[in-house]
């Protein structure tokens, strides 16, 4: 019992040194520094939003807009594809917007892929097949920088998933293109916008090296929406997340269904308690 005893004194009395190890120089700074300042672009960062109806695939009960997606995706190939890469999507996937396959075959044709010369061997290209992934603007990250201010423009198959809240945060980043408030401006004087970059206030650090993307009638969509550059930001918000979660409904549905076979199977175990332990007495 008295070796014991030690041994979980022992315990405590070493995790405490270490917990002191640890703490005690962040605390000492803390009390000598106080709590670090604020970067300068504090003031200007703002929440992200969202469309005034907001998007259909949203809630338990969302459903994808296969008219949206498509334009989204008209938003992505016109402007978006300059910079920004896809490379888990296959052109295949189309299908799942409700293109046919016809059209999903001209689709990629109209796409220049890498390939290899069967003749020579060497670096060539070709026409996309419905099997191919979305090309990459760049040949490699060297020439994405040179062509970028030296940022390599990410891939946005994922995008939505890799950024908090990530529809909203694509939509957000899509109209935060603005003027500095002069509000904010007052309360960060010393704040610039350095040349080559962008305000943006919705993106984490404000100054971001893409240029507005967006401009009104950027594209022309065949359906007749109008291409303001709020219905460009969420339609391909709308179809960025689509490629990041193509199930997405799917896994919504399948929840229902499990929820109710659970809530079924509740309900069934309940009565067969009831009947087995009916005959039974309970003690007083």
């Amino acid at each position: 019992m008295t070796i014991r005893l030690g041994g979980i004194i022992l315990g405590l009395g070493l995790t405490a040194i270490l917990l002191l190890w640890s703490l005690l120089p962040g605390a000492v700074a803390l009390y000598k520094d106080g709590f670090p300042d604020k970067p300068d672009y504090y003031a200007f960062q703002e929440e992200n939003i969202a469309p005034e109806d907001g998007f259909s695939f949203e809630g338990p009960m969302g459903k994808w807009d296969y008219a949206q997606l498509q334009r989204g995706y008209q938003v992505y190939k016109e402007v978006c594809s300059a910079c920004h890469s896809l490379k888990f999507v296959a052109f295949r996937n189309l299908e799942e917007l409700g293109y046919s396959e016809a059209e999903v075959r001209a689709e990629a044709a109209a796409w220049t892929v890498p390939g290899i010369n069967q003749q020579t061997g060497e670096t060539a290209t070709r026409p996309g097949l419905p099997t191919d992934q979305f090309p990459s603007p760049y040949l490699n990250d060297v020439a994405a920088r040179a062509a970028n201010n030296n940022a390599i423009p990410p891939d946005l198959s994922l995008m939505t998933k890799a950024r908090e809240e990530g529809t909203h945060y694509v939509y957000s980043l899509m109209m935060g293109y603005v003027d500095p408030d002069p509000a904010d401006q007052a309360l960060s004087p010393d704040f610039t916008t350095p040349e080559g970059l962008y305000f943006n206030e919705h993106f984490y650090s404000i100054n971001i090296a893409m240029a507005p993307p967006l401009t009104p009638d950027r594209v022309s969509y065949s359906d007749g929406t109008e291409a303001s550059v709020e219905n460009m930001a969420a339609d391909v918000a709308a179809f960025l997340t689509w490629t990041a979660e193509p199930t997405l409904i799917q896994r919504k549905q399948t929840g229902w269904f499990v929820l109710g076979f659970l809530l079924f199977a509740t309900f069934l175990a309940f009565f067969s308690y009831k009947q087995i332990w009916a005959g039974v007495k309970p003690k007083k």
